[in-house]
């Protein structure tokens, strides 16, 4: 490895933002499922949830979407909801889903400096209500057409763009923020130990 493509996955490596992630419901669209994973690897999300309980989980991304991003992110996929959420309850504090609704918060007045998983459903309904038990409460991001929503892979870039620069101006990305067990295994993987 080179010089230089060691610093780039050390840096890569020491924006990695371990208190947010992204958990996406029965999308259907390999090509939006990538997309979403190339904003994550954007904006230092480390891990992606997938949760497929009413599709066949997917066995593979489009790389023309993600710019082959998924080989740098960790990938969870469940079948089974409670075993995502456990999971999810257990790594992060605040569980939000994008959801057009009376009550739901404008993205732009939430507070993404926290420990936060966001749900995204998927292209035709949305994230389901039964998934929206399982999240602290709703979020819209705000609009004036005709057209009430957003494609998922844009949506969810609109939602962690607005969250990156929340964590920018607190200072999240001055420093390495995962922990020093996360940290061994991603160099073990990007072949940083050497």
């Amino acid at each position: 490895m080179t010089e230089q493509r060691f610093n780039r996955l050390t840096s890569v490596m020491d924006h990695r933002q371990p208190d947010l992630t992204v958990i996406l419901e029965n999308v259907f669209d390999p090509h939006n499922i990538s997309a979403v994973m190339r904003t994550c690897d954007a904006v230092g999300i480390q891990d992606v949830y997938i949760l497929n309980n009413r599709i066949p989980p997917h066995k593979r991304w489009s790389n023309k979407s993600s710019s082959t991003a998924s080989q740098w992110l960790t990938i969870h996929q469940f079948t089974d909801i409670e075993e995502c959420f456990k999971e999810i309850r257990n790594k992060y504090k605040k569980v939000y889903a994008s959801h057009l609704g009376d009550n739901s918060a404008d993205v732009y007045k939430m507070n993404f400096t926290e420990s936060v998983a966001l749900i995204f459903g998927n292209e035709t309904f949305g994230v389901s209500d039964e998934i929206r038990k399982y999240a602290d409460g709703d979020f819209i991001i705000p609009q004036v057409g005709i057209i009430k929503s957003l494609n998922i892979s844009v949506a969810c870039a609109v939602t962690l763009y607005e969250a990156f620069r929340q964590k920018n101006e607190k200072g999240h990305y001055d420093k390495s923020r995962l922990p020093e067990a996360d940290s061994m295994k991603l160099k073990e993987q990007w072949g940083l130990l050497q």
